[in-house]
């Protein structure tokens, strides 16, 4: 009965690398290129040169959020590399050194000096490096990162989201261009933040406020650069 009465938890650490890569580059997606449109519709009087630009910008953004993620991903996990070489050597030279430390993390944490040695002990003679990894340096197989995977997360999520106003350029009332991508922009974000939460299993309302006031922000900066920048022209 008792097994009957046990709940399946679910948890969504694990989501988080490749989660935030993808969230990161479709919100960047969709406020870059609805920017370079609105630039280019406020300057153009034919639909081809703010389809191109769109076009054009979807395609660098993608490509350059590829790569930066997966330059910035692999210097993290260079790093973690190196935490992991310099505590490997530190348990072949010093292993009681290391056992005591790995104690006082434990009992730092709750337990009796007593109980913490012993765990320490067992949990060192199991796999000590492991150990260590995960109280000591917070590295474990969740959050290790995945420079491959951020990478096309990412590349891939600014595509789709970059995909998204190059639509509206395409099908949208060019006179009112800019206040379609504006308000499109806004309902993409939306929506964005409702699936990031769903996925993340965390708070919608919190997730989508959040990235449309954001991203609203972004817009209402860039628009009000452009006309700056318009007027000073003009």
């Amino acid at each position: 009965m008792y097994n009957n009465q046990m709940k399946t938890e679910q948890h969504y650490g694990h989501r988080g690398n490749w989660l935030r890569a993808a969230v990161l580059g479709a919100n960047d997606g969709i406020l870059s290129t609805a920017s370079i449109i609105i630039g280019v519709a406020a300057a153009s009087t034919t639909r081809e040169p703010v389809i191109l630009a769109g076009v054009a910008g979807l395609v660098a953004g993608a490509l350059s959020m590829a790569a930066g993620e997966y330059v910035s991903v692999s210097s993290q996990g260079d790093i973690e590399k190196g935490d992991l070489e310099r505590e490997q050597k530190e348990l072949e030279e010093t292993p009681e050194e290391e056992l005591l430390e790995l104690a006082g993390i434990y009992q730092k944490r709750g337990l009796t000096k007593e109980l913490a040695f012993e765990v320490a002990k067992q949990l060192t003679a199991h796999n000590a490096l492991e150990a260590h990894a995960r109280d000591e340096l917070g590295i474990n197989e969740i959050t290790q990162v995945n420079p491959l995977q951020a990478a096309l997360s990412s590349g891939a999520a600014f595509t789709f989201g970059g995909l998204l106003p190059v639509l509206v350029a395409f099908f949208g009332n060019l006179a009112k261009m800019e206040y379609l991508q504006y308000g499109f922009a806004i309902l993409f974000l939306t929506i964005l933040g409702a699936i990031a939460a769903k996925v993340g299993g965390s708070s919608i309302k919190k997730a989508v406020l959040r990235i449309t006031f954001w991203g609203t922000v972004a817009m209402a900066i860039t628009a009000l650069v452009g006309h700056l920048f318009g007027t000073s022209m003009g």
